[in-house]
């Protein structure tokens, strides 16, 4: 018998190289970001005077460029610090992956060469070691190191503002934060906030067209020459403009559209195949999504569904009452309630729009489904 993946090779593919699609690859150039680069790197260029930087928070919906950028201006700053005797670091910490402060830390000093644990040391045997480090050489030259914090919302909301607090407070340091979300610094309190004086930089949704330049880049370096029918790549970006200019979303229906042309054994990539990459997309991140939540929470999506299939308007009230039969008495309270359907807007989930009954009766929130029924059915369902 011969070797299974020596057949599967032989059956060709429309691409050259995927790895160029996947929205965590650095490419030499970030189309339409030039502003918001040159913006960070305004306030890194006092690092190379060996001054250390004003902080600095970026801020955009999802798949506008922002860790790009980041890490773009970071290998910049590298390179630019490599011809002059200074000590300069950057460093990157993805906040979904180290939650804790402690973690943070840890990390950090890894990454700068010393072996700390994860767990098992005091916090103040891990701050005193990271700022070990910073500690200026034997020639009195001082380290100074640039911290980029990505979605540090989540860091924040789980662990409070230790880290800010600790980085604030650690000389010759500097922190570059990201976030997907304006209102932040709500989890930030007023001692910390006093010493966190940021400059920020906000990162605009990509437009239809300037989402067509930055599809046209990659496909070059992803597909095989003449693969991609006219319409593919236009209808990637129509499509992902709607969803407030996500470029993450962009790249991820053009590798999915070509896999599906793979699949069909196709030497094209066609338009159709681009609405088939969005069903399976969607489906695909609502079933992931859904599947991750609390029991409660999904309850409550059980009961926003049931509504919406009964044509029904659904407030809090109605949705409340619906939640409890599908709950069977295992129920939260009312104000509970309230939680869910603010942190499955965040999500992108649902929707709530506050209407007004009239004079004398008041303002009434009413909440609908921002996602496929059939694909939520699937998702709640097969739990």
């Amino acid at each position: 018998m011969t070797n299974i993946f020596d057949n599967l090779a032989d059956k060709g593919s429309v691409f050259k190289d995927k790895q160029y699609l996947d929205h965590r690859f650095l490419p030499d150039n970030l189309p339409h970001r030039k502003d918001q680069i040159t913006g960070i790197a305004k306030y890194w260029i006092e690092a190379l005077n060996n001054v250390t930087p004003s902080d600095v928070t970026i801020y955009g919906k999802t798949g506008t460029g922002k860790t790009a950028a980041a890490k773009f201006a970071m290998k910049q700053l590298e390179e630019a610090a490599s011809n002059k005797e200074l000590r300069i670091r950057t460093e990157y910490i993805r906040c979904t992956d180290y939650t804790t402060e402690y973690q943070v830390i840890a990390k950090l000093c890894q990454q700068m060469g010393r072996d700390v644990p994860y767990r098992g040391w005091t916090k103040a045997e891990v701050v005193n070691t990271f700022r070990d480090i910073l500690k200026s050489n034997l020639y009195g030259n001082k380290m100074i190191l640039i911290v980029v914090l990505d979605e540090i919302d989540i860091l924040l909301k789980n662990d409070g503002d230790g880290i800010l607090y600790t980085l604030t407070r650690t000389d010759n340091v500097s922190i570059l934060s990201i976030s997907n979300y304006v209102d932040f610094k709500k989890f930030i309190k007023s001692r910390v906030m006093s010493s966190f004086r940021d400059r920020e930089i906000v990162f605009p949704p990509y437009g239809a067209q300037q989402l067509v330049d930055i599809l046209e880049e990659r496909s070059k370096l992803s597909f095989n020459p003449e693969t991609l029918t006219n319409d593919v790549i236009p209808l990637c970006a129509a499509m992902a403009a709607k969803e407030e200019g996500d470029a993450r979303y962009a790249l991820d229906l053009l590798r999915t559209a070509g896999e599906i042309a793979d699949e069909k054994e196709s030497k094209l990539v066609h338009g159709d195949y681009v609405r088939e990459a969005k069903d399976k997309i969607e489906h695909n991140k609502i079933t992931d999504l859904i599947t991750t939540l609390p029991a409660q929470q999904q309850r409550v999506l059980e009961a926003i569904l049931n509504l919406t299939q009964e044509k029904e308007e659904i407030t809090s009230g109605k949705l409340y009452d619906t939640y409890k039969e599908v709950s069977k008495g295992d129920t939260v309270s009312y104000r509970r309630i309230f939680d869910f359907i603010n942190e499955l807007e965040m999500l992108g989930i649902i929707s709530t729009n506050t209407i007004s009954r009239g004079r004398g009766r008041g303002r009434t929130n009413i909440i609908s489904l921002q996602c496929d029924n059939d694909i939520l059915e699937d998702a709640l369902y097969s739990i």
